[in-house]
């Protein structure tokens, strides 16, 4: 089992970045990890994922080019670096961990879920 906890959330303009941090208790590198959004009267919708190792990724086609994932296994951490914001990232971020090989787009694939941060981006 694992624990995860978000930060980093916060309000920031068009145009400007921000890092998402999810913090792990538990055997961290035994989960392949993914990002999620939901956004106010929207479902919740994938938005990045990186396998155990960090050494692949793969992104929804909305974020692409403008958001990074990555984990450090040694801190038991996986971060979301945003950057190029646009108001329609606006939405709760969660991370999740789920355990397998490879990489996972799907809610149902993730088992475990952090309580979100809240990312605003004004005009």
């Amino acid at each position: 089992q694992v624990q995860l906890v978000e930060s980093g959330g916060g309000l920031v303009q068009a145009g400007g970045s921000l890092r998402l941090s999810c913090a792990a208790a538990g055997t961290f590198s035994n989960y392949l990890m993914g990002w999620f959004r939901q956004a106010p009267g929207k479902e919740r919708e994938f938005v990045a994922t990186i396998n155990r190792s960090g050494g692949s990724t793969a992104y929804a086609d909305s974020v692409k080019g403008r958001f990074t994932i990555s984990r450090d296994n040694a801190k038991n951490t996986v971060y979301l670096q945003m950057s190029s914001l646009k108001p329609e990232d606006t939405a709760v971020y969660y991370c999740a961990a789920a355990r397998g090989y490879g990489l996972g787009n799907m809610e149902y694939e993730y088992a475990y879920w952090g309580q979100g941060t809240q990312v605003t981006v004004s005009s």
